[in-house]
């Protein structure tokens, strides 16, 4: 059993305990199916995950109580801790929750009452697989380099253009989708639509096939019709629909990163523990020792940050961009360096396939790409404490200048009399 009195923290209540507690001793009993390499075998793998997930009852943490739902809205604490918890135990369990919740998160947002009746029932309970595309062969990072376009007709939109490496691709029900819809240039002009997989003109061009299996594929968008209720939102308003949607999404990033390193470390303590070096347990060798602490420190402030997160989001406040930057950033970069750690402790053993920290080192890769690069969150953080900076120091001089006119009138009245 991991640590777990990071539970404690103030950042939790009663209810949030309740549900770790709960999920984790579900999984413990559960049995997840095996899934070999083939993208045949990772799809069904991901199927079978869903239809798993549902009988527990978990997907009804990705939408809100009105549609089936656990919560009143999406409650980013409890999609923290049930990634991190799914991603302890099964990797691809994590990817099939994530993806219901990212790929329907913009209709819990911003959906109307038709589209959200339509979708999130069905997703809470894995009657309809969710996909997101927002990503194309040139724009990832780069949203504002999209080139898909909706181009208005009578009754609604005519879409072309194509979509890149797509959660779900091929095995998903529909997909949030995003396309230009006006001549802005940069983020503007960017929309959101609701597209169902068997629309016609939308055809899966090529599965992309990566280092972990997961769903992933091109997608190709020829003349595709899109009627007018199929727009998410305010027409233009895409962008930011995407970024409010990863706002929520983000931090459960990091969980899911911070459940891979404490599974990793979990491993290494176990197998350190038993494993004679030099005539005695590695555990008593200083090296060893230090690594194992640089791990477990690693992993535990990964947890400050992914939940400090977490929770500034539900405050509602305000978009807690910032804190998931942060927490997005720490977590991943973090635990890639703690699962690397645990494959060194295992020496030979650690990149043999089939052993959980093999997977773990594969798993770990994409999480420091996707929902947002290291880089670009690097950039993000950099802009937000030079911003803060110069406001903090433009408020300074303000407060400077007010005490020096404060002192010339003071003088004034002074001389005056």
């Amino acid at each position: 059993m991991p640590d777990r009195s990071y539970l404690e923290l103030p950042f939790f209540e009663k209810r949030h305990r309740q549900l770790a507690d709960e999920l984790d001793e579900w999984c413990r009993h559960t049995e997840w199916p095996d899934h070999g390499g083939t993208v045949e075998d990772t799809d069904e793998g991901c199927r079978q995950r869903v239809q798993i997930l549902a009988e527990g009852g978990w997907l009804k943490w990705c939408v809100p109580q009105a549609f089936g739902g656990r919560t009143e809205k999406l409650d980013v604490r409890s999609l923290c801790l049930i990634r991190e918890t799914l991603a302890r135990y099964d990797a691809l369990a994590d990817f099939s929750f994530a993806m219901q919740g990212l790929g329907s998160g913009a209709v819990s947002i911003l959906g109307n009452p038709e589209q959200q009746q339509n979708i999130l029932n069905a997703v809470s309970e894995g009657r309809k697989i969710a996909g997101f595309a927002l990503s194309e062969p040139e724009a990832g990072s780069d949203v504002a380099s999209m080139k898909a376009r909706a181009i208005p007709t009578q009754n609604g939109w005519k879409l072309n253009g194509e979509k890149s490496w797509i959660s779900n691709g091929g095995i998903a029900d529909f997909y949030t989708l995003f396309a230009r819809t006006g001549d802005q240039s940069g983020t503007s002009g960017i929309s959101a639509f609701l597209l169902q997989a068997d629309n016609p003109g939308l055809s899966i061009a090529e599965r992309q096939e990566v280092m972990a299996p997961h769903p992933l594929a091109r997608l190709e968008l020829n003349d595709v019709f899109l009627h007018q209720n199929t727009l998410l939102g305010e027409e233009g308003k895409g962008f930011a629909t995407a970024m409010a949607t990863l706002d929520i999404f983000r931090p459960t990033v990091g969980a899911a990163a911070l459940g891979f390193a404490r599974r990793a470390l979990d491993e290494a303590l176990r197998y350190s523990g038993t494993r004679k070096m030099y005539g005695q347990s590695m555990q008593k060798m200083p090296v060893i020792r230090t690594r194992l602490g640089e791990m477990d420190l690693k992993v535990d402030s990964s947890a400050l940050l992914v939940y400090r997160a977490a929770w500034a989001h539900d405050q509602g406040t305000g978009r807690a961009t910032r804190e998931s930057s942060m927490a997005k950033l720490y977590a991943t970069e973090s635990a890639q360096q703690v699962i690397d750690a645990a494959v060194q402790l295992f020496g030979a053993r650690g990149v043999e396939k089939g052993n959980a920290v093999e997977s773990l080192y594969r798993e770990i890769r994409a999480l420091r790409i996707y929902e947002g690069a290291s880089e670009v969150h690097q950039q993000i953080l950099g802009d937000r404490a030079i911003r803060s900076f110069n406001e903090g120091l433009d408020a300074r001089e303000a407060k400077k200048s007010g005490y020096v006119i404060a002192k010339c009138c003071e003088m004034f009245f002074v001389e005056m009399n």
